[in-house]
């Protein structure tokens, strides 16, 4: 009688059994923490170091500034993803904010840094990064196969905890040894390792790809000539006008990242109001944030029931969490409320983007997942203005209670979506042999992507580095 032996490429995780996936999540992990470091350690500089009062309104400022490229750049992103080789955008992208980083350093070292140089530098790391993140999200099938898009989701959205963690660790404790110079030499050391890893990958064609979409340097099959690939390309209105159920999804997590995002806020003006702590204490709460974000991230995929089901029960749990440093200011129950917090952040991002991956057509995911980047982060400049104003007014542990209370309305939102229409294809034409007439109750019916499998590769993960 003999044991049976499963194939050792199914007990490793796919970072370790696809080499190409492999290289291009090792750079995502060193462009995220680079991103991550400069915004947790700037902002620290700001509070701690540059600013004599109104600290908080220059963190929600330099916050916002973070983010408006990926807001704004959203139809050129989503043209440059649809038009250009994706390992060349990808590769340009690390390279230039690695070029950005080290002018900075060296303006550092030459001489004291202004403020308006830092705010300079956010903008143009984050405009990088706004193409980065929807190029690589896009670039997703054309590095794994169709029966690991869920696993490969996994080990990219670990790649923002393992971000969140390696920022959190270094950012503030790095402006605290080396001040700004060492900041930006950090961030010019990752992004430039991310360009030259990437550079040494070749990404193929899926099958269904529109011509064009990308570059002659990619390998694989050549496009199929059926109808799919002869469809004009849709406008981001039409995208997600074809599509309700999702569209309702990216609703409700605008709302509520309204009030999520300001943590990014909050932490460092918590830290210097009520706990009265330094860079390691900023380190710990960030670190608490992204290790949570991290395991959510690896143990998603097990997480039962339908996505706005568990969305919304994740979401209400969130709020508990955020509202715990509202009323106790001891620094281990802090730590471990945003540990919970940041674990529900780490599953929603898996079920859902899982989720998104099979809902949009491959010929729409290039536009779908520019905007879907600008939707849930057109929330954030606001939330980070709003809520750095309001810290210079207000309690830190009054605005962790509003932040409390604002994912309320949003989970009480997404648990009362109707399912998805499943007598049409995601690009809204009607679905072979469909029976409209049948349509089951809402909320009987399993949405796609819930079925209850465990990937092995999301269960043996293991954290390879960082937000």
């Amino acid at each position: 009688m003999t044991t049976p032996t499963p194939a050792a490429g199914r007990r490793l995780p796919l970072v370790l059994r696809n080499r190409a996936f492999g290289t291009v999540w090792l750079g995502q992990v060193l462009t995220q923490a680079g991103v991550r470091m400069f915004q947790v350690g700037t902002s620290w500089w700001l509070i701690g170091y540059a600013v004599s009062g109104d600290g908080g309104l220059a963190a929600g400022l330099f916050m916002a500034v973070s983010t408006l490229p990926a807001v704004a750049l959203a139809p050129l992103v989503a043209r440059a993803i649809a038009r250009t080789a994706h390992r060349s955008l990808l590769r340009t992208a690390a390279g230039g904010a690695g070029a950005a980083a080290a002018a900075l350093a060296g303006w550092a070292c030459l001489s004291d840094l202004p403020v308006a140089a830092a705010y300079a530098a956010a903008l143009a790391l984050a405009t990088c990064q706004a193409f980065f993140d929807p190029c690589l999200t896009t670039s997703v099938p054309e590095l794994v196969d169709d029966a690991d898009i869920e696993a490969a989701t996994g080990f990219e959205l670990s790649t923002q905890s393992l971000a969140s963690l390696g920022g959190a660790l270094l950012g503030a404790l790095v402006v605290d040894e080396a001040g700004m110079a060492g900041l930006a030499v950090g961030c010019a050391v990752a992004y430039t390792a991310a360009a030259l890893l990437i550079a040494t990958v070749r990404f193929r064609t899926p099958a269904g790809a529109v011509p064009g979409g990308d570059g002659p340097e990619e390998d694989g099959p050549e496009p199929h000539s059926g109808d799919a690939a002869e469809a004009p390309r849709r406008t981001l209105r039409q995208i997600l006008g074809a599509m309700p159920y999702v569209r309702a999804i990216l609703l409700c997590f605008t709302a509520a990242n309204l009030f999520t995002t300001a943590v990014f806020v909050v932490i460092p003006l918590y830290t210097a109001s009520v706990l009265h702590g330094d860079g390691g204490t900023v380190a710990l709460l960030e670190a608490s944030l992204g290790v949570g974000t991290l395991i959510g991230s690896v143990t998603g995929a097990r997480v039962p029931g339908r996505p706005t089901t568990a969305g919304s029960v994740l979401l209400g749990v969130m709020a508990a969490a955020l509202a715990v440093p509202g009323l106790i200011g001891s620094r281990p129950v802090i730590a471990g409320a945003l540990l919970v917090a940041g674990w529900c952040v780490g599953v929603i991002g898996v079920r859902f983007v899982a989720l998104f991956q099979r809902l949009v057509p491959a010929a729409d995911k290039p536009a779908f997942f520019a905007v879907m980047q600008a939707v849930l982060g057109s929330t954030f400049p606001v939330a980070s203005l709003l809520f750095g104003l309001l810290g210079d007014h207000l309690s830190a542990q009054t605005l962790c209670l509003i932040q409390a209370a604002g994912l309320v309305p949003a989970a009480l939102a997404l648990a009362l979506l109707p399912g998805p229409d499943r007598s049409r294809t995601p690009d809204g034409s009607p679905r072979p042999g469909a029976e409209p007439e049948h349509k089951p109750e809402p909320g009987t019916e399993p949405e796609p992507g819930t079925e209850p499998e465990t990937r092995p590769e999301t269960a043996t993960a293991a954290p390879g580095g960082a937000r």
